[in-house]
């Protein structure tokens, strides 16, 4: 692997959703991820290459019931720089894997613990999913139409943006910290914690006034007439977010809208009638007419695109934003480097393909590794 990330050592116990994305972003970028699962885990029935979080990672197979197992992991965790888990609290202690041993071992380690709820408070043992995280913080709240139930944003508010981008910036901060003064230390990454904070703007409006706190009411959250999705005629939608006055101006001259209805673009009173018209002039073209018209101007409009052509998008892939490995289109990695870009990963493996050659690699006595491997 190369990257900026080329030569860090991470140990990552194998888990679902923001662990394994956390460390597919680190092996992106060159770390070398050793994911620890128990033989023939796996979140996946069909090929390993269709696991795209576990893209660019090694996988060794412990049965951590297995003292000689619980060895060979404190053996790897002693040679990493990094430890990535996403547990319920008191779970890798009851494996004799906690912080505490760790540490004792590898005083250096940035040992990353991934939680939905944190790990402490009333809720830290209580079993959660993304929809649950977003709930608490206020998030979840604010998304969506007024009258109508807030609809779950898929799980990446929670999981991918409150939770793994969260835990990969505490892991290199922890870890840019430890290099300097060679003691590591415990990275607790709540997602209620990290929603929180990507909701700092809508709070900062909230005290200033400025955010209702009715769904479907502020600016961006589809109460602005021209901050929001239209369906046009042929049935595809499109998003516009023409906020700034010379944009939303652009947009005015181009689709003819001289109503002086639209004059006041931020008299909230106007919003409904202005978003009425809007609907219906939307509906008398196809997406890709109002594209022609406006797509090349800075009008800030995009077509809502499905997962099928987001990949064969022409910005997309002048920009290699989606690559093909395995036969399996998958996102790029992110962000690029100019001096040390990243290399295209290698799919998932089949488990236990990785074992013996990372016990030897990274050094493990051999007799640990022949008691394991038989």
């Amino acid at each position: 692997m190369s990257g900026p990330l080329a030569g860090l050592r991470v140990v990552e116990m194998a888990g679902i959703g923001p662990g394994p994305f956390c460390a597919m972003l680190l092996a992106d970028l060159g770390a070398e991820v050793v994911r620890i699962r128990r033989p023939g885990g796996s979140m996946f029935d069909t090929e390993p290459r269709f696991d795209v979080t576990g893209r660019g990672c090694r996988f060794v197979d412990l049965d951590l019931r297995e003292s000689d197992a619980v060895t060979n992991a404190l053996a790897l965790i002693e040679k990493a720089e990094v430890l990535i888990e996403g547990y319920r609290p008191g779970v890798m202690e009851r494996l004799d894997l906690g912080p505490d041993i760790c540490l004792a071992r590898n005083p250096r380690l940035v040992y990353g613990r991934m939680t939905g709820w944190g790990q402490d408070g009333p809720l830290a043992q209580r079993a959660g999913h993304d929809i649950n995280y977003i709930a608490l913080t206020g998030a979840l709240h604010a998304i969506g139409r007024p009258g109508s139930p807030p609809p779950p944003p898929l799980n990446l508010v929670g999981d991918f943006g409150g939770g793994a981008m969260f835990l990969a910036l505490g892991v290199m901060a922890a870890l840019l910290e430890a290099r300097a003064s060679g003691q590591g230390q415990v990275v607790d990454a709540a997602m209620t914690d990290g929603v929180a904070l990507l909701a700092a703007g809508r709070y900062a409006g909230r005290a200033s006034g400025r955010q209702s706190n009715e769904r479907g009411d502020n600016l961006l959250d589809g109460g602005a007439p021209f901050y929001d999705t239209y369906e046009c005629a042929d049935g595809e939608f499109i998003a516009l977010g023409a906020i700034e006055p010379q944009f939303y101006a652009r947009f005015r001259t181009l689709c003819g809208l001289t109503d002086p209805l639209f004059d006041d673009q931020m008299n909230k009173s106007k919003w409904p009638a202005q978003k009425h018209q809007l609907t219906t002039m939307f509906r008398t073209r196809s997406c890709a007419a109002w594209i022609a018209l406006l797509g090349n101007d800075d009008t800030c409009i995009a077509p809502v695109l499905d997962w099928d052509k987001a990949p064969n998008d022409p910005h997309n892939i002048a920009r290699s934003t989606f690559v093909t490995i395995d036969e399996v289109i998958q996102p790029a990695p992110a962000p690029r480097f100019s001096r040390t870009p990243a290399t295209l990963p290698r799919s998932a493996r089949i488990s236990g393909d990785d074992t013996g050659e990372v016990l030897h690699r990274w050094g493990l006595a051999q007799p640990l590794v022949d008691r394991l491997l038989a």
